[in-house]
Order: structure tokens, then sequence, then C-alpha cells
């Protein structure tokens, strides 16, 4: 496998609504955002985008596996290469929001992400449809965090 950054106009925009159900959604931020794909051979199987919002934060707008291909260390992997990206481009902190509750806090959990604030409502009020999981529909919207000290090392 290999990762490697592609232009916003070739991002797998099948790969991106995997973790973002709202085309309009993704086009917003794809356009100011740097877009990283894991190949394997000629297919595309892991996708994320990262913004850098300023004042030496980044945010990860989104990281998607493949179905095919999920449970196979992709998505850690790229996680990983994410977290490395915002410390090479010199960030201080690397963001991203996610549910309050299903598999995808705790693997941000387990990479050293921690819970900096809590956006209420927010799945209610910035998508059409309702987006459920395990038959619970997602309302509230957690900001995570993984901060990185002044040696280019994540603060724990």
């Amino acid at each position: 496998m290999s990762i490697g950054s592609v232009s916003s106009c070739e991002a797998p925009l099948d790969l991106l609504l995997e973790a973002d159900p709202s085309l309009e959604s993704i086009k917003r931020y794809l356009d100011d955002s740097t877009c990283w794909v894991a190949w394997s051979g000629e297919q595309a199987v892991g996708v994320y985008v990262i913004q850098e919002l300023g004042n030496g934060i980044h945010e990860l707008m989104n990281i998607a596996v493949a179905p095919g291909h999920q449970g196979q260390g992709i998505g850690a992997k790229l996680l990983e290469h994410a977290i490395e990206s915002a410390r090479q481009q010199a960030a201080r902190r690397l963001e991203l929001g996610t549910g309050t509750f299903g598999y995808q806090l705790a693997f941000y959990q387990r990479a050293g992400f921690r819970v900096i604030a809590v956006e209420r409502d927010y799945f209610l009020t910035h998508y059409d449809e309702p987006i459920h999981e395990h038959g619970i529909q997602h309302k509230d919207r957690l900001r995570l965090a993984v901060e990185y000290g002044t040696a280019g090392h994540e603060e724990k």
C-alpha cells in the first residue's frame, strides 16, 4: 500500500461519501484542503482530507476506507499519516469532528485524540437527512484534538 496526495478534482468522492454522506459538505471543504489517497496497486482503498485552519491548527475533515478493505489496518495507517503530515506542516494541534458514539470515537481516542468540545445538535442542523448508527440517531458532534508539543511530539 502507498499513500500519496491528489488534487481535489482527483479525490475519490465515492470513498469520501463513506464517511460524510453530504456531497455538498465535501465540496465545500475539498478545494481548500489536501487530499491523500491510499493505493493498493491502481485501486484507491482509503482516503483522508486535511485542511489548515490557521494559527497552527489543522483539521482532519474526512477519513474513509473502502468497505471491502476495512479491518485491515488501512484506516489506522491513514490516521497515523495524517497526524505525521500535520506535524511536518508545523501544526500545533490536529482537530476533527465526530459523533458522540460508535467505533470512530474509539478509533480516534486510540490514536491519542482527546475531547475538546461538544457541538450540540450539529448533525440535526448541518445535514438534511438523519444519520443513524446502530439504530441511534447522531445529534451532537464531538470535537477531538491531538496536541503537538514544542519539540514536535504529541503532548500526553
